[in-house]
């Protein structure tokens, strides 16, 4: 690894131990987080041609821009077009892929040459949102760990959170061979409701939909000790059938005996090196003051951008997401998505996918992406 990427890497560590306290405002870290974020984009333009060429075709350089609000954010399409790697992507320690969803011909691959930064940025933020009030938690992980799926960044992130927030008594249930082992989770379910024992689910959310189905067909419910809490990551849409997130929590309650403020929804994706939360349990063992807005670590950044111009709007208001997240020091630490949402003083609203893709600004981004694809392709 070049000695630039192992600078950048100590910086990134030390920023994020400074701030690893998420009930800290922007304002308060908006200083440090400008300045780290103008020289990682500079390392990024020098070191990923890639993404240098992106930002030369949106007319953005280290010399133009004098502040992270006006960081090129590139289309998470990239991740499928291009390599955007700093180091050579061949050396990588891993590799995660998206689901391909919607291509399964084409998935978007985030190159980690070491997951040093990536394993920081996720522990403190997990701890604090989804473990406030405790150090260890008894967990069932619902979806595949790390072992099972060395592609895919949640499989790790559920691993990871296993390893350093899991009591012994945590358990895996996904394997290769057999999938989820309905019969093993149910019995282990049975013994934890005789134990008394507050538990943590964890999983995709829509591995939940398939758990929930197969225990009504067998007539089960369950009530899951007090202190028990779900927390589930991933969108309903685009599976075999739809449900909606107010449909899922209530069977949470009718089936497990969680109730909603016990609930909590991790949104990240493998383009990001970090994750946004709901404020729900932690305001539910701090402030008293239910919060269900979700809210990321003080290395991550939203800027709310209307469709048409990617112009920033100002709080309140709804329009597309883009992320500057510090964590992602190998590939784009700016990346703009196809979700919508607003921001307010409380936190980050999502309210779902972009509709359509004519919108003028993303689509001219787009264009411009695929541009410099081509050109990739032709040297």
């Amino acid at each position: 690894m070049r000695k630039e990427s192992v600078e950048m890497i100590k910086s990134l560590i030390a920023y994020i131990e400074k701030y690893s306290d998420c009930d800290l405002t922007e304002t308060e870290t908006n200083k440090a987080f400008q300045e780290l974020a103008l020289q990682l984009f500079k390392f990024q333009f020098t070191f990923n041609p890639a993404y240098k060429k992106y930002a030369q075709a949106r007319r953005k350089t280290p010399f133009t821009v004098k502040d992270w609000r006006e960081l090129p954010p590139i289309p998470i399409q990239a991740f499928k077009e291009l390599t955007l790697s700093c180091e050579p992507p061949e050396e990588a320690e891993a590799v995660f892929m998206t689901s391909g969803t919607t291509n399964a011909d084409k998935k978007g691959k985030q190159y980690h040459p070491t997951f040093r930064v990536w394993d920081e940025s996720m522990a403190g933020p997990f701890k604090h949102f989804v473990l406030p009030d405790r150090d260890r938690m008894t967990m069932f992980l619902l979806s595949p760990a790390e072992d099972v799926n060395r592609n895919s960044s949640l499989s790790r992130y559920l691993t990871k959170a296993v390893e350093r927030f899991g009591t012994p008594n945590s358990r895996f249930f996904f394997s290769e061979a057999k999938g989820l082992d309905m019969d093993a989770v149910f019995q282990a379910l049975q013994e934890s409701e005789k134990q008394g024992e507050p538990l943590l689910l964890l999983g995709a959310t829509f591995a939940y939909v398939h758990l929930l189905d197969a225990m009504e067909e067998r007539g089960l419910r369950f009530r899951l000790p007090e202190g028990s809490r779900v927390f589930d990551t991933g969108g309903l849409k685009g599976q075999a059938r739809e449900i909606t997130a107010d449909e899922l929590y209530a069977r949470f309650s009718s089936d497990f005996g969680v109730e909603r403020d016990d609930c909590i929804n991790m949104y990240g994706m493998t383009e990001l090196c970090s994750q946004f939360y709901d404020q729900t349990i932690r305001s539910k063992h701090g402030s008293g003051v239910l919060n269900r807005l979700k809210k990321g670590p003080a290395w991550v950044r939203t800027l709310v951008l209307d469709p048409d111009t990617l112009q920033p709007l100002p709080d309140g208001e709804t329009g597309v997401l883009a992320h500057i997240d510090l964590a992602n020091w190998n590939s784009a630490l700016a990346i703009l998505t196809e979700d919508m949402g607003r921001k307010t003083e409380k936190g980050l609203d999502l309210l779902g996918r972009l509709k359509g893709s004519e919108a003028r600004g993303c689509s001219i981004a787009v264009d411009q992406l695929l541009s410099v694809a081509r050109k990739q392709d032709q040297t």
